[in-house]
């Protein structure tokens, strides 16, 4: 369809749409962190205790899991029977789910279990959204402006996260449902709005669904991300629960599935998705950066909200019970940063091709998690705000290019799966980034805490027999007690009864809001060294897989003759080679087509169909902007 047909008021109404829905549900991801202690006090359950971890992690990492596992799936099926189709159930798989949420009825572990599983399904929603969104846009706008139209909507996604710990803190003060409620209003209005504005641009393929791949895919990646999952809680006598023979077992049979997977997709005549496509150089350099680039900022949230409310702001005379909201106040300058970045770095790359641009960014998030490492445990704030203010700015200039980059290389009707695998790669670098700096704080925390631990308890009147007790004790219930806003020292102290023995002023001093923080500091930056040492490193190698992504050029080639007719992109869709590279135009006539190529694409490689070359085809050229 012809820009002039497809674009004017359409593009504008599918990215308020699509950004509207990205936004509601990466939002949803990270708004329960800080309502957590809200949640379970409402549900009558106490998430530290040690059989309740299980349920405070899966209600933590379980939308993430879902979300990762199953948007390739739902990507293709956007291309085989529609993206807006597909697009519209997963705002009313949201809404639905978000009703359920709000009602549970149950207290304890009934609660818990109806909350996990409505996330779940809330997850499935999100899915659906998050894989279908970058399509639509990619159909709705030509090539010029896709960078900037994604670049709103992909930082918005991500801001996305960072709201979510703002409204958690908010909500949950006034009422824990309402944490759930809030989704409501604005999935109905977006379900009503994308059913009624939103139309298929793309011709749709129907095609048998691929149950092999399909089952092997969502087996192997859900193994694996529950291990990672797993591996954070403890295990016999270690810190971690890596030495776990079920994490282990997961870990292995995860990644067997997924080689299978491989294996399935390249003899199976239509696959959930076309391997072939990561022959594409900027569809596989994309996705390669976007994984790295997520592990590195992944399980920044957590550590900073662990920074700031185990430690900072309690220093600062703040109530540890207050602490989680305000670290998400103060955490502003990094979504700040983002939504600077973003929309401006989007539009500059489509002038001036997207590699600079998203190479520079994770470089300046490398020179932000430097810096973080040079502050003190307890940091003047301008220096740490202009820090996460930098690493927000870096993460935006590098999502907008990024994913404009990886949707313009593919061909259109491959645009569902490859959206899917996109946010597939996000994703799992978000929870392989949270189980690994979980993991390494833990790991750093466990080589220090317990002999600071067992002498500080002691010097207050707690005998030795119970503080080195209490020093030995895993980590993690320290570091979710930090994350969640409970007092540290109460919760340790609280089995014990050692607390109403003590004197009123060493019980004062305890539980206090200077102990605990001076207590913890040491060990704590030990541990902070070490995750962004990791995160810097993963930004660079990141910078460098960017580099390697090649001039720009879209699957599309930008002729400034406008689009081609329905018959010749059936037929050229039908006989989809590998992309083309653009050539050189002036920029004034460069209307590229939203649809499939206007001829037989080619650019030395085997077509990602798998089909044979197109005979005449043009050699390829390599873009230049002038």
């Amino acid at each position: 369809m012809r820009d002039g047909q497809a674009g004017g008021h359409y593009k504008w109404v599918a990215l308020s749409n699509t950004t509207l829905s990205i936004t509601m549900a990466t939002v949803d991801a990270s708004i329960v962190i800080i309502a957590m202690p809200a949640i379970f006090r409402g549900i009558g359950l106490d998430p530290l205790a040690p059989g309740n971890v299980t349920y405070l992690l899966w209600m933590i990492m379980g939308y993430l899991l879902v979300t990762a596992v199953l948007v390739v799936t739902l990507g293709r099926l956007g291309d085989m029977y529609g993206r807006v189709r597909i697009y519209n159930l997963g705002f009313v798989v949201f809404t639905l789910a978000s009703i359920a949420l709000s009602l549970d009825p149950y207290t304890g572990s009934q609660g818990a279990i109806w909350l996990i599983m409505w996330r779940l399904v809330q997850a499935v929603g999100g899915a659906m959204l998050m894989a279908n969104a970058a399509a639509i846009l990619t159909d709705a706008f030509p090539a010029r402006q896709r960078g900037m139209a994604l670049g709103i909507n992909q930082i918005a996604g991500i801001a996305g996260q960072f709201v979510g710990l703002l409204l958690g803190g908010l909500l949950a003060a006034w009422w824990w449902r309402a944490v759930f409620w809030v989704n409501v209003p604005i999935g109905v209005i977006g379900t009503i709005w994308s059913y009624l504005s939103l139309r298929e641009l793309a011709s749709t393929r129907r095609a048998r669904i691929d149950w092999a791949g399909n089952i092997t895919f969502a087996l192997g990646a859900g193994l694996l991300l529950a291990a990672i999952t797993h591996g954070i809680q403890p295990y016999g006598g270690h810190s971690t629960g890596w030495t776990n023979p079920w994490v282990v077992g997961a870990l292995a049979t995860g990644v067997a599935l997924l080689i299978a997977f491989c294996i399935i997709e390249t003899k199976t005549a239509e696959p959930m998705f076309r391997l072939g496509l990561f022959k594409i150089r900027a569809f596989a350099a994309g996705n390669a950066a976007s994984l790295l680039g997520s592990i590195a900022r992944g399980g920044l949230q957590f550590m900073l909200v662990i920074w700031l409310a185990g430690i900072w702001l309690p220093l600062h005379g703040y109530d540890f019970a207050d602490t989680p909201l305000w670290a998400g106040i103060y955490m502003l300058p990094l979504t700040t940063g983002f939504l600077l970045a973003g929309p401006v770095s989007g539009y500059l790359s489509d002038r001036y091709g997207p590699r600079p641009f998203a190479t520079a960014g994770l470089l300046v998030a490398a020179c932000a998690f430097c810096g973080l490492m040079l502050l003190p445990v307890v940091f003047p704030y301008w220096a740490f705000a202009l820090l996460i203010f930098g690493n927000g700015i870096g993460s935006g200039l590098f999502a907008s290019p990024n994913t404009s980059a990886i949707m313009s290389s593919v061909p259109a009707r491959h645009r569902g799966s490859a959206s899917g695998m996109r946010a597939t790669f996000q994703n799992s670098g978000m929870a392989l980034s949270i189980g690994i700096f979980f993991s390494l704080l833990i790991v750093g925390l466990a080589a220090t805490l317990p002999r600071t631990l067992s002498s500080g308890l002691h010097a207050q009147g707690v005998p030795l027999a119970i503080a080195d007790h209490i020093s030995h004790l895993p980590p993690v219930s320290t570091v979710f007690a930090a994350l969640l806003g409970y007092n540290p020292v109460q919760h340790l102290l609280a089995p014990s009864g050692v607390l109403a023995t003590l004197p009123a002023h060493n019980a004062a001093v305890l539980t206090g809001n200077q102990f605990f923080p001076h207590l913890i500091s040491g060990p704590f930056h030990h541990g902070l060294i070490i995750v962004f040492t990791a995160a810097a490193a993963m930004s660079l190698a990141g910078a460098g897989v960017s580099l390697l992504r090649g001039s720009q050029f879209y699957y599309d080639a930008p002729d400034g003759t406008g689009s081609p007719g329905p018959a010749s992109q059936a037929a050229s869709a039908d006989a989809a080679g590998p992309p083309v590279r653009a050539a050189v135009v002036p920029r004034a006539a460069r209307q590229v087509p939203n649809g499939s190529a206007p001829g037989p694409p080619a650019n030395g490689g085997p077509p990602p169909d798998g089909g044979p070359a197109q005979p005449g085809a043009r050699p390829p050229l390599r873009s230049r902007t002038p």
